[in-house]
C-alpha cells in the first residue's frame, strides 16, 4: 500500500512560484501530478517513471513545471489558469507502464491534494 501526502501549495500572484512537496510511504515505479479546477475535470500535468528518470509533461506547463525524483513540481512562471487542487499521484508500474503516464487510470495511488491559487 502507497500513501501520499502533499504540501507546499497556497496563493501566489502571476508570475510566481511555487513547490509543491509529496510524501511517499511505500514502493512506486510511477509518480504523477494532477490538478482539478472547479467544475472541470482533473487534468495531467506531469509524471515521472522513478525507475529511468524519464519525465513527462502536459504541453500546458511544460517549460514552466519540472517534476523532480523526490517527487517534487517546482511551479514557475505560474498564470491564473493554473488555479487548481493540485494531486499527486503514485503506481508500482502494473497501471502506469500500460497506460501511459498522462492517464488517471495508470495511477493507483492519490492524495487528497493541496491548493494552489494563481491571481493575476
Amino acid at each position: 500500500q502507497v500513501q501520499l501526502v502533499e504540501s507546499g501549495g497556497g496563493s501566489v500572484q502571476a508570475g510566481g512560484s511555487l513547490r509543491l512537496s509529496c510524501a511517499v510511504s511505500g514502493y512506486a515505479l510511477c509518480m504523477g501530478w494532477f490538478r482539478q479546477a472547479p467544475g472541470k475535470e482533473r487534468e495531467w500535468v506531469a509524471a515521472i517513471y522513478t525507475g529511468g528518470s524519464s519525465t513527462y509533461y502536459a504541453d500546458s506547463v511544460k517549460g514552466r513545471f519540472t517534476i523532480s525524483r523526490d517527487n517534487s513540481l517546482q511551479m514557475n512562471s505560474l498564470k491564473p489558469e493554473d488555479t487548481a487542487m493540485y494531486y499527486c499521484a503514485a503506481d508500482s508500474g502494473v497501471n502506469c507502464r500500460s497506460r501511459g503516464p498522462g492517464s488517471i487510470s495508470g495511477y493507483a495511488y492519490w492524495g487528497r491534494g493541496t491548493q494552489v491559487t494563481v491571481s493575476s
